[in-house]
């Protein structure tokens, strides 16, 4: 196996590559005035099973181009298979037709990087797995909130109340309290499909004097992990921390969750940000060992 870390994703590649104990081949990048990207394999990867590592956060539109560039790239110059790994899945949310017109978008981008060259797929807690179940390249979605926990475990928090939102919310919630080995719960939402606003249900929860952690998958606008997180600690919380495993945090986001009540916000390395304090390395270095 070789490993190609790309131009967004340097550092998690060049770390699964180290686990690996495999060659890491180095991407050279450059961006043209215009904007567009310049890629180059600095390496050869001809009957090798190559793994690309590029994550498609922000900036999204340039990042998923990189991953087309890189995969066909690869497929031009040889390589055996084709395994993309893609901690942070852009378009992922729009994993159906909500309104008449829209795009599929997912399915859209799975079909390009099959062209691409692309056999498998690798996330990390994706909007829907079951939707990436169904297209044209096999995908393996990976759950990063035991990572997340386990992290919080090490710094005290064991026992911890973990909560969490949303249809998947009470399923993510138990996978962190099974870790933190204290109590669980969920609170639902509810979210408009046109304006995209979220609501949440002000559920009471046997808060009072614990530590609690709010886990999420995305953290963006942040305006849901804010109102759950000022609720929680209006319930008489001792210490709340805001946990998410894609921390996107769209413009002055982690300001505005500390200001809601949280004693810190936390995220993982799929989308590089200061507040990547857990990689997800190990993860996607097991899954990959299989």
């Amino acid at each position: 196996m070789i490993v190609v870390p790309g131009p967004a994703s340097t550092e998690l590649g060049k770390l699964i590559s180290s686990e690996l104990k495999v060659k890491a081949v180095p991407v050279e990048f450059k961006r043209f005035p215009d904007g567009e990207s310049r890629i180059r394999l600095e390496g050869d990867v001809q009957g090798e099973d190559v793994t690309i590592v590029q994550t498609t956060g922000p900036p999204q539109n340039e990042n998923v181009v990189q991953l087309f560039l890189l995969a066909d790239t690869a497929k031009d110059m040889g390589a055996k298979t084709i395994t993309a790994v893609v901690p942070y899945f852009a378009y992922a949310r729009q994993d159906k037709r909500f309104r008449s017109g829209e795009c599929f978008s997912v399915k859209t981008i799975v079909t390009l990087l099959r062209t691409c060259g692309v056999n498998r797929i690798l996330t990390v807690n994706s909007h829907n797995p079951a939707i990436l179940e169904t297209l044209a390249v096999p995908v393996e979605d990976l759950s990063a909130f035991g990572l997340l926990a386990e992290h919080f475990k090490k710094l005290g928090f064991a026992g911890a109340f973990a909560v969490s939102m949303g249809k998947k919310g009470l399923d993510t919630a138990a996978e962190a309290g099974k870790v933190l080995g204290g109590s669980f719960d969920c609170i639902p939402t509810q979210r408009d499909v046109v304006t995209g606003n979220v609501t949440i249900e002000k559920k009471r929860l046997p808060v009072k004097g614990k530590d609690v952690i709010v886990f999420d998958d995305i953290v963006s606008s942040g305006g849901t992990m804010m109102k759950t997180v000022a609720w929680v600690k209006e319930q008489g919380a001792k210490r709340v921390v805001a946990a998410c495993v894609h921390p996107l945090l769209a413009e002055d986001v982690r300001e505005k969750l500390l200001k809601s009540g949280a004693d810190d916000v936390v995220g993982t390395d799929t989308v590089p940000n200061r507040v990547s304090k857990v990689s997800v390395a190990p993860l996607i270095v097991q899954a990959l060992k299989k």
